[in-house]
């Protein structure tokens, strides 16, 4: 059973159908095969519907309406340029800006995709412009977007948090510190990158060019106080949060900045509508599959077959980081969390792993295998974009993959940096 599922899922990717319907297809075939027919499909429907009934899932569509209308809207330019008088003069300083705003739109919207769009858009022709090489350009868009990733709110945490049933309060605030790690060590190779192939700094800005940009920066840096602050301040639950920031944005954009008009909201509740239901499909399918092979004992076959229950905590770890790596780097990530999580549950449990490190460590990895070749869905982003080939749009990303692949190293070496935060504000 276990090998005519994975061929079956296989063959349809490659015939080039949509994820859903190899999940889907899986899912049948692995019910017909255990339950000698289909009458009693009704089981494996009911599966699936309770896949998106969770109440925490109202989070998704909340934020990703929050990041359409801050994208359209006037946030991301008030971020960038407030980052940018405070370090846009050092060596290197442009691209760090680049790496801080993609950092700071992603606790605003809690999307990779939506930060390519937002912050790559103005920033790329700066840095073009300032002597940085389109590659370099490209790359350090791609994969700080990612931190988006880990930084609240994140979408992938949301699901994360779902499947495993895993606090996605806990997870927010333990996605800080590896957010800020990898902030850092981007930062730093962009100051290396700069002062090897001379780059220009940009002119320093005055205290009161500073003062003004933070000024005009206030309202959207509200959102991560708003995220953050509400929900470990106990005013209201991460699914309230969200709903929070949907009334944060539609204030900010349509009020007080007045970037967007009412017909506009109209374009952009479509576009979250299909953005949610492509989302939603993909979580009552992988709920259905998933129930299919833990009903089948699928995932202990296939851990025992590699030896991972006998691995211990950290094999458990490794062996968790190159599957969602890999399998991000041909799949969208969403789904790998669907269908990997599963797999990997019973050997978490047996390790005695924390949930919440786990989380973190997958959602890291989900981040890398986003930003790499030959099928990270932000690579296309970034080709549908910027226009560029694909070929030049990889080319650069090889040092910020390895910089990321050493952050999951040293979160699996030293689990604090991930739950230090969490433990302050829980335990």
């Amino acid at each position: 059973m276990t090998a005519t599922i994975i061929t079956i899922m296989i063959v349809l990717l490659l015939l080039g159908f949509p994820m859903m319907i190899p999940l889907m297809t899986a899912a049948f075939v692995g019910f017909f095969m255990s339950f000698g027919g289909l009458g009693q499909m009704e089981t494996l429907i009911q599966q699936m519907m309770r896949g998106v009934s969770p109440t925490s899932l109202i989070a998704v569509p909340m934020f990703i309406l929050a990041a359409d209308i801050m994208t359209r809207g006037h946030s991301a330019n008030r971020l960038i340029d407030m980052v940018m008088t405070f370090v846009g003069h050092i060596k290197g300083g442009l691209a760090v800006s680049t790496a801080v705003s993609c950092t700071l739109f992603g606790a605003v919207s809690g999307s990779t995709q939506a930060t390519v769009v937002a912050v790559g858009s103005p920033l790329r022709p700066r840095m073009l412009k300032a002597g940085y090489k389109d590659p370099f350009t490209l790359a350090l868009i791609i994969n700080s977007s990612d931190i988006a990733f880990l930084i609240p709110p994140s979408i992938g945490m949301i699901i994360y948090g779902v499947v495993s049933q895993t606090s996605i309060a806990e997870l927010f605030i333990a996605g800080i510190g590896p957010g800020v790690l990898i902030l850092a060590m981007f930062s730093a190779y962009s100051i290396v990158y700069a002062i090897v192939n001379k780059v220009p700094t940009e002119p320093k800005a005055s205290w009161k060019e500073r003062v003004v940009s933070v000024q005009r920066a206030l309202w959207p840096l509200g959102f991560p106080v708003l995220i953050v602050g509400g929900i470990y301040g106990g005013i209201f639950s991460p699914t309230e949060a969200a709903a929070a920031c949907v009334l944060y944005a539609v204030l900010l954009e349509f009020v007080i900045f007045r970037s967007l008009k009412l017909p506009d909201i109209f374009t952009i509740a479509k576009s979250t509508g299909l953005i949610t239901a492509v989302v939603f499909i993909l979580v009552a399918a992988g709920n259905g599959f998933s129930w299919i092979i833990s009903f089948a004992q699928i995932p202990q076959a296939i851990l025992g077959t590699f030896g991972i229950n006998e691995a211990g905590p950290v094999g458990v770890l490794i062996a968790i980081s190159i599957a969602f790596f890999v399998a991000c780097m041909f799949v969208d990530p969403i789904v790998v969390i669907l269908v990997l999580t599963p797999i990997f549950a019973p050997a978490i449990a047996a390790s005695g792993l924390d949930p919440v490190l786990v989380g973190i460590l997958i959602t890291l990895q989900v981040a890398i295998g986003s930003a790499t070749p030959p099928f990270g869905c932000d690579i296309f982003t970034a080709i549908a974009i910027f226009k560029r080939p694909y070929w030049e749009v990889i080319r650069g990303t090889p040092p910020f993959i390895f910089m990321l692949i050493t952050a999951a190293g040293l979160i699996i070496a030293f689990p604090q940096i991930a739950l230090f935060l969490r433990d302050v504000a829980f335990r």
